[in-house]
């Protein structure tokens, strides 16, 4: 299994020497939960979790009670309070930032505390992952360490997340109290404000036609609308940035938006999700004098997020650096409260970003860092052509999320498989994603090893050789966001080799149901490659005089992978219903691989 040392220092959490705290012993405690006086609803359900969580590890009870004003003997401070500033005068709760996290123990007492909103359940699901054990590595699976006593040694810590915006974006990370669990802020896991709320946003891309619908005004305005090739066309075009009309109406829209969304705190004006900027005059010469489309883009955008700024002082403006505009600008800069979002999708995800193979996307980063306070990152970790075939960019993705926070990113989009369960290792790249956006100082290779044996069991080893495998016979592939099914790492020798290795993955825990049908899976990605290259795969086995893995009918093997994908209906977490972004079914699939009925 690869490994990757942990370059950005000594890893968040940990103990210092001193005095040592026994919460249980053989399954009793004489410690007490408190909530803090006028404690928010998210810290009372971090209270709560706290309690239910220690129980399950230690079977004792403790008691979740409000605190008075004696904080006694041996307690659990949870949140920030008037509790908390008696027993720890030292720490400047007021100062800590909207999610930053106090740990710290003192004689027999442990404050687990951050700012609001959220910054408190992070600080109790860091304690109980980092100092208890538990793991949430799904919505359907964890791992809760059984400790009838549980010590704990001295523990001081605060800590601030790197990336204010942190969003894994798989399917199985929408689930609200994993995301919270995991750290995720992500509006797309629908956290409700008693367990924190999320980052919320109005619009969130491409929102030009949005604004500003062709079909209620190109007929009357087309001179808001782009001219390509000297006439103006609202056909996969953008808006015309420098016409003053549209921006007056845009900004009048934007106002709109937030007044009708009043807990949005970032709005996103942006791009369509297409070419087509506009060619005027005016236009060319802005961006010719910047050196990069991102001209127009960015005067456009700081002149709305100027206009809106007196009436909406919290909202930020989000606007994209994405294919045509991605290269900063010249001179421009973004205003104070505009975010830029690079995103990376004509990158080579096999290597990392900072590698020679992506030294473009690097320079563009560069350059934005040094000239934006607010960068974040629209980053790409899937194959959306083919969500279930091998797709080896696994141990590029600490890396990156490393050469991210080196360069002063403050948000993290990682765009994954989003529309079904049993997308390839959908759940390990969400966990991973996860934690590396909590803590981008984490061993990204210990932490898949530990995902591997803490989801799959013994069939962990064979899984991990599999990885290897698929990492080894891509190099040198150009691995894109919509790569073809036919590609070196996807011949007759290694698929024969990866088959044989999920069978062995299979094997190790064929007598445990649950386990077997978290292996599983690997069998149904494989199978997708082996459906859409059959004939071709046939041939190169029968040219190097091998034996066939699977079975001789295409038809039978079909009906075998589409029987699989079809899932456990008691775990609905096993069932397949996308194979694509397209949305391409299964069933359509089968039909196109085998041939209509």
């Amino acid at each position: 299994m690869k490994t990757w040392p942990s370059i950005l220092g000594a890893l968040l959490w940990g103990a210092v020497s001193g005095h040592a705290l026994t919460l249980a012993t053989s399954g009793a405690t004489d410690y007490v939960i408190l909530t803090q006086p006028g404690a928010s609803p998210p810290e009372a359900n971090a209270a709560r979790e706290l309690a239910e969580t220690l129980r399950a590890i230690t079977g004792a009870e403790f008691k979740v009670e409000t605190a008075g004003a004696i904080v006694p003997a041996r307690a659990i401070l949870v949140g920030p309070g008037s509790a908390a500033r008696q027993a720890f005068p030292e720490i400047p709760f007021e100062q800590l930032g909207l999610e930053e996290i106090v740990i710290k123990t003192k004689g027999d007492v442990l404050l687990l505390a951050g700012g609001r909103p959220r910054g408190t359940l992070y600080a109790v699901s860091q304690f109980l992952q980092r100092q208890c054990g538990v793991r949430w590595w799904t919505p359907w699976a964890s791992r809760v360490p059984k400790a009838p006593t549980l010590t704990l040694s001295s523990l001081d810590l605060r800590y601030r997340p790197v990336f204010e915006s942190r969003d894994p974006y798989w399917f199985p990370a929408f689930n609200t109290r994993w995301a919270v669990r995991n750290f995720s802020n992500s509006q797309s896991a629908s956290i409700p404000e008693d367990w924190g709320g999320s980052i919320r946003y109005k619009g969130f891309v491409h929102t030009f036609y949005p604004l500003v619908p062709p079909d209620e005004h190109f007929a009357k305005h087309p001179e808001w609308y782009s001219e390509i090739k000297g006439k103006r066309t609202r056909d996969h075009a953008q808006l015309c940035l420098t016409n003053p009309e549209l921006r007056a109406y845009v900004v009048e829209r934007v106002k709109q938006w937030l007044r009708e969304s009043p807990e949005a705190r970032i709005i996103s004006v942006s791009q369509n999700d297409w070419y087509g900027f506009c060619e005027c005059a005016k236009c060319k010469a802005l961006d010719e004098a910047e050196g990069s489309h991102a001209g127009t883009l960015l005067d456009f955008v700081n002149h709305v997020a100027e206009q809106i700024e007196t009436e909406f002082p919290h909202v930020a403006v989000d606007t994209l650096a994405y294919q045509y505009t991605r290269q900063p600008p010249r001179t421009l800069k973004p205003r104070s409260n505009v975010i830029v979002r690079l995103c990376s999708i004509e990158c080579n995800f096999r290597e990392p970003l900072e590698a020679p193979a992506n030294a473009t996307f690097a320079d563009d980063i560069r350059g934005w860092a040094k000239i934006c306070d607010r960068l974040y990152i629209w980053d790409y970790t899937t194959d959306f052509a083919h969500y279930l075939q091998p797709h080896p960019n696994w141990y590029v993705l600490g890396p990156n999320v490393r050469f991210f926070a080196a360069h002063h990113v403050k948000g993290l989009f990682e765009q994954g498989a989003y529309q079904s369960h049993g997308s390839e290792f959908s759940e390990l790249r969400a966990w991973v994603l996860a934690q590396l956006l909590w803590d981008p100082r984490q061993d990204d290779g210990a932490l898949i090893r530990e995902f591997l044996e803490g989801y799959y069991g013994p069939a962990a080893p064979a899984i991990a050789r599999y990885l290897d495998l698929m990492h080894e016979a891509s190099a040198g592939w150009n691995l894109t966001c919509f790569s073809k099914t036919d590609t070196p790492f996807h011949r007759f020798a290694t698929l024969s080799a990866a088959e044989k290795l999920w069978r062995e993955a299979e094997a190790a825990v064929a007598g445990d149901t649950e386990l077997l049908a978290r292996a599983r899976p690997g069998r149904l990605w494989l199978g997708y490659v082996w459906l859409s290259l059959w004939d071709k795969l046939r041939k190169d086995c029968a040219d190097a005089g091998l034996t066939w893995p699977v079975t001789e009918s295409k038809a039978d093997f079909a009906q075998w992978w589409l029987k699989l994908a079809q899932g456990d209906p008691e775990r609905p977490w096993t069932k397949v219903t996308l194979v694509n972004e397209s949305g391409l079914t299964l069933e359509k699939f089968v039909e196109r691989a085998v041939g209509a009925k």
